[in-house]
Parts: structure tokens; C-alpha cells; sequence
């Protein structure tokens, strides 16, 4: 009798390479909102937003300064000190807080303060890494693309806010997304269930 031939096996495989997951980026936006919206609010929203817009100009002549601070600071040490960091965190984080509300992003009124946590839409921030001394004595340059491409940015910003302030008020017709606070019916007190 004759033996069964033995049959090939396919080669083994190579492994699969384990995929690292992405890691998370140092800064981070938190949005926790509800997305209600008050018309009353929309309406006056530029008048409302005024005093956040002066201590905001305010806050931003500071913030320049500490930056140009920041950048000699990390120049020589290599690394932003971490007072320093916090307080251009809590800047920035009150410069998105206010930009929320001003483009109706949010609805509560922003605080007076970037306190981590304190308003729906947030921003989160790691700490302080060490920074390439060359790359910091650079950093305005190299930042020249970030600029140009945020001043495009903040111009569509304020188109949509503006459109959406628009649909919003005006055109009293929002996207699903967006409910508006319910409003009571002018009912007469007499057709009024009791």
C-alpha cells in the first residue's frame, strides 16, 4: 500500500506589526455643551460680549508680554517655567471661552477667568515639554505659515458666526442640531388649562 503523500504547509506568516495608537495632541478642545440657545441672548450678543472684549484686549497686551518673556526663558532653559505656562494656559483658555460665546459656539455667559472646567466649551492643555533651544531662537519665523493660515481661519470664523447669528435670530429657523429654547405660545389666560 501506498503511504499518503504529505502535504505541503503554507509558510508561517510574518507577524503583523503591532500599530501604536495615536497619541493624544498637547492641546485638546472639550466641548460638554448643550447646544441650546436663548434668541433673546443671540440677539444682544455682541452687545454682551463687550465687557469681555475690552478685559480680553486687556489680557492679550499682558499675554504678548509674558510671551516674549516665555521665549527667553525657554531660549536659556531650555523649557517654559510652569508659572509661566499656567498663566498663558488660563489666557488662552479665556480667549476660547469668550470666542465661544461671541460665535455662538456656547451659551452660558463666559467667565471672567480661564478656569479649567468653568465653561462648556474648554480647552486642555499637558504641561510644559522641553523645547529645541534652536527651534525656540526661530520660533517667530517658523510660526509665520501658523499665522497667515489663522488670520484666514478667524475670517471664515466670523463669516459663519455672522450667518449664524443670522439663521439663528433673524430667519428664527435652526439646524436640528441647535434647539433653541422652547418658547410658551401667546395663549389667552382664559384657553389656558387650569
Amino acid at each position: 500500500m501506498s503511504e499518503p503523500l504529505p502535504t505541503e504547509q503554507p509558510p508561517p506568516s510574518p507577524p503583523t506589526p503591532a500599530i501604536e495608537p495615536p497619541r493624544p495632541h498637547a492641546v485638546r478642545i472639550v466641548n460638554n455643551d448643550d447646544l441650546r440657545r436663548s434668541r433673546l441672548t443671540v440677539l444682544f450678543r455682541i452687545l454682551l460680549v463687550l465687557p469681555h472684549l475690552i478685559w480680553l484686549t486687556l489680557y492679550s497686551t499682558a499675554a504678548i508680554v509674558v510671551a516674549i518673556v516665555n521665549w527667553f526663558a525657554t531660549l536659556f532653559e531650555g523649557r517654559t517655567p510652569d508659572r509661566i505656562h499656567r498663566w498663558l494656559v488660563r489666557y488662552l483658555r479665556y480667549s476660547v471661552y469668550v470666542n465661544s460665546y461671541l460665535f455662538i459656539l456656547a451659551n452660558p455667559y463666559p467667565p471672567f477667568h480661564g478656569t479649567e472646567g468653568s465653561y462648556p466649551i474648554d480647552l486642555e492643555v499637558d504641561g510644559p515639554d522641553t523645547q529645541h533651544r534652536l527651534v525656540t531662537a526661530f520660533r517667530l519665523i517658523l510660526a509665520i505659515p501658523a499665522l497667515v493660515l489663522n488670520w484666514v481661519f478667524n475670517q471664515v470664523l466670523q463669516i459663519v458666526g455672522l450667518l449664524g447669528w443670522l439663521v439663528l435670530d433673524l430667519l428664527r429657523r435652526v439646524r436640528a442640531g441647535v434647539p433653541l429654547e422652547q418658547e410658551e405660545p401667546d395663549v389667552p389666560a382664559a384657553a389656558r388649562p387650569q
